[in-house]
């Protein structure tokens, strides 16, 4: 069974040979394939040699254009350096307030070479694997991306003194967005990731007023053009884990901040899973194979079965190839009583 078919079965509450295997890797797979972190940031080549190694030799059943926050930014004219083998670093450019950002206008994604790198990327994906994996592309939810153009302190004063002007830079974010998603779907992906995690450092409030309806719109415009969305948003998000899945989204990752799964299982819709929870550091990077295996089963129980198998955000570079190989292998502890949970 391919990584496509499983992921695919098991969002239609089928039962595949055992539940879908989705880790976030990025700086991991960039050192486990030896490619620099600036070429796999910039270089589509790269990142794809990268991914498509990690899912084979690891049993991955997914390969994503995921590696740093800064295309859309830099299309929107954030400054952005690459170091050799670090994060990228967004070095200026930011809008000096409220009402300049509000005035931004829609960017070409064939224009900008980072959104040209990951329209390529799905393309690479697509034309060597073909529908041997899910298949993701990317884009930046409507917080994160506000908060990209105006650095996190300022825009958290925007969100409480501009709410208009943020409101009229949302939109252009979103449209812009939805002109992006479309070409990535055209590209050959088979779902599209929205990246929202500043929503966690602001409040239920805030997640309402500013972020719930523009991502609901995001997830209807995706499976509009017939592709599967996913919303990740990091750190705690109990307080808006029922908006999130209220959104309609197909796929929701929760980190291992979240309490628990247990009371937010029964508002799945019969389409959605959840995707996470096991804590990167703690327990994929520092446990032993019987602490990842006892937090795989213990996220899998929570979600009542419905649950990808992955950490509830980025696998760190530190994580040793024999913890993966655990991370991946307790996929199996989860076969028997599958269809019963």
């Amino acid at each position: 069974m391919t990584g496509l078919e499983r992921t695919m079965r098991f969002l239609k509450g089928d039962m595949p040979d055992h539940p879908p295997f989705h880790p976030i890797i990025m700086r991991w797979a960039a050192r486990y394939a030896g490619v620099k972190y600036r070429d796999f940031c910039t270089v589509p080549e790269a990142k794809c040699k990268a991914m498509t190694r990690c899912a084979e030799d690891f049993g991955i059943d997914w390969v994503t254009v995921m590696s740093d926050p800064w295309a859309e930014a830099s299309a929107f004219g954030i400054q952005v350096e690459y170091p050799e083998d670090t994060l990228p670093v967004d070095a200026g450019g930011h809008f000096p307030d409220a009402s300049t950002v509000s005035m931004i206008k829609h960017y070409d994604p064939l224009k900008n070479i980072r959104c040209l790198n990951r329209l390529k990327e799905i393309e690479i994906f697509r034309k060597e694997s073909g529908d041997k994996y899910f298949i993701v592309g990317w884009v930046e939810g409507p917080v994160a991306e506000y908060v990209d153009l105006r650095k996190a302190s300022d825009a958290s004063v925007d969100f409480l003194m501009e709410p208009d002007n943020v409101d009229r830079t949302m939109d252009i974010i979103v449209e812009s967005a939805m002109e992006f998603i479309k070409l990535q779907i055209k590209a050959g992906a088979h779902c599209i990731g929205i990246g929202d995690s500043f929503c966690s450092q602001i409040g239920p409030e805030l997640y309402y007023r500013f972020a719930f309806e523009r991502q609901k719109k995001l997830v209807e415009f995706i499976h509009s053009e017939k592709a599967i969305a996913k919303l990740h948003i990091c750190g705690n998000t109990e307080s808006i884990l029922e908006g999130m899945i209220k959104t309609g989204v197909d796929i929701i990752d929760v980190d291992h901040m979240v309490p628990s799964m247990q009371q937010f299982a029964p508002l799945l819709a019969d389409y959605q899973a959840f995707s996470g929870k096991s804590d990167p550091v703690t327990v994929i990077r520092n446990g032993d194979r019987d602490t990842i295996q006892a937090s795989v089963l213990s996220d899998f129980t929570e979600a009542g079965g419905r649950c990808i198998v992955s950490a509830g955000c980025e696998v760190t570079p530190e994580t040793t190839a024999e913890n993966m190989i655990y991370f991946k292998n307790s996929v199996v502890i989860l076969k028997s009583g599958f269809k019963g949970l």
